[in-house]
């Protein structure tokens, strides 16, 4: 299905549940993938192209992340980056939930 030029059969949702995370860490996270200019606050803040859109927030536990990403390699092009930084700040082992996007509304 095509929308608005976006080919959807190979876009993906994926999905970070990290128990342990702070907002703190979070924050700090977002502070390098935009290169310290701080908080991200719009797809072009990410380092590289392909981001439909990012939610985060706290869980009871910890915090969440989900992004919806042009392509999977998208995605795989972004987690070269985000996983080293996660890692520097002590973010316990993250590992992401990637599916397949069936529908989406922006």
């Amino acid at each position: 299905m095509s929308l608005l030029g976006m080919d959807f059969a190979v876009a993906v949702a994926v999905v970070f549940d990290i128990p342990g995370m702070t907002q703190a860490q979070y924050d700090q996270s977002a502070d390098a993938v935009t290169g310290g200019r701080g908080a991200v606050t719009s797809t072009s803040d990410w380092p590289v192209p392909g981001l439909i859109s990012h939610t985060s927030g706290p869980t009871p536990n910890g915090w969440f992340v989900v992004d919806v990403w042009e392509s999977e390699e998208a995605f795989r092009q972004f987690g070269e980056i985000i996983v080293p930084i996660l890692t520097r700040l002590g973010v316990p082992n993250a590992e992401p939930k990637v599916y397949p996007v069936h529908a989406m509304v922006r």
